[in-house]
């Protein structure tokens, strides 16, 4: 035996991948593979029920549930077309793009901004204001609605979307600032402090090493303002004043409201609102989880 081997120690044995040895693996992992697939059924059970609800017609829908008759369900479009063109959905749909889009990118910069700033820009009480930013994440946003409104109402703000934007904007900047602040710390000094000597600035330090190091937590943070914005009932009742410019949350609650056993308009409302969160997830669920787990390590 060499001294090398002596050092390494006995070898690892691996045991051979016999049928038996398979089925043993496979049963060892059995009860968690069914309490995820419980937990599966579980949170897709409704999104399948509203779903087939959709396109069924409504003399169908007051008979029967849709898990009573999955071997003889009639499908219809019908419900689709009459929300898309009776119902205003198609315009409301172009006004949640309208409001999503800016209230998911202007926070996102000023947030990535703001947390590059706390890391690695040393300026007077740059520590008490980022605790200052913490505290913000505990007041609630219902609190400073009507201030806010009453500061935006004087220049017609609440008759466009400007109202809206701003407010999903500053509302979120905490969570923001927070979030990536903590990704942007843990990313190397060296780099950082070799950049600088190389003659970039600071904002070319952002642009050049903090942004493409940082991408799946910015995409992440993305991701979850995209999705609050979207889903959003209560800032698009407070901040948007003009029917015309009803997202497609409000569109539906003067649905449920003017139409309250149209059941089949419900659920294809309802799925037309959900569809994009969906797409928007599944496409970029790569860098969700990786934002997820970014800072985790070094």
């Amino acid at each position: 035996m060499s001294t090398n081997d002596a050092i390494a120690g006995p070898a690892i044995v691996e045991r051979p991948h016999t049928l038996s040895g398979r089925i043993v693996k496979a049963l060892n992992k059995t009860p968690i593979h069914i309490a995820l697939g419980l937990v599966a059924v579980i949170w897709l059970a409704p999104t399948i029920g509203l779903l087939v609800t959709s396109f069924r017609p409504r003399s169908d829908i007051q008979a029967t549930g849709w898990w009573e008759t999955l071997s003889t369900l009639r499908f219809t479009t019908e419900n689709y077309i009459s929300v898309i063109n009776a119902q205003g959905m198609l315009h409301a749909f172009v006004n949640n793009v309208i409001i999503s889009i800016p209230s998911t990118l202007l926070p996102l910069t000023f947030a990535a901004l703001a947390a590059y700033a706390f890391s690695w820009i040393n300026f007077p009480f740059r520590d008490s204001l980022f605790l200052v930013v913490i505290a913000l994440m505990m007041v609630p946003a219902q609190v400073a609605f009507i201030p806010v409104l009453q500061l935006f109402a004087p220049f017609g703000f609440t008759r466009n979307f400007i109202a809206i934007w701003l407010a999903h904007t500053a509302f979120a900047l905490p969570f923001g600032i927070f979030l990536l602040r903590n990704f942007f710390i843990t990313l190397p000094r060296d780099l950082i402090e070799a950049a600088r000597i190389d003659g970039a600035s600071t904002f070319g330090v952002f642009r050049t090493i903090v942004v493409p190091l940082s991408v799946p937590a910015i995409a992440a943070y993305g991701i979850f303002q995209f999705l609050w914005v979207w889903n959003d009932l209560l800032m698009a009742l407070v901040f948007v004043q003009n029917a015309a410019n009803n997202p497609l949350t409000r569109q539906i609650n003067g649905l449920l409201s003017q139409y309250g056993t149209e059941w089949h308009l419900l659920a294809a409302s309802a799925f037309l609102l959900m569809i994009v969160p969906l797409i928007v997830f599944f496409s970029l669920q790569r860098y969700f989880v990786q934002g997820l787990l970014a800072g985790s390590v070094k």
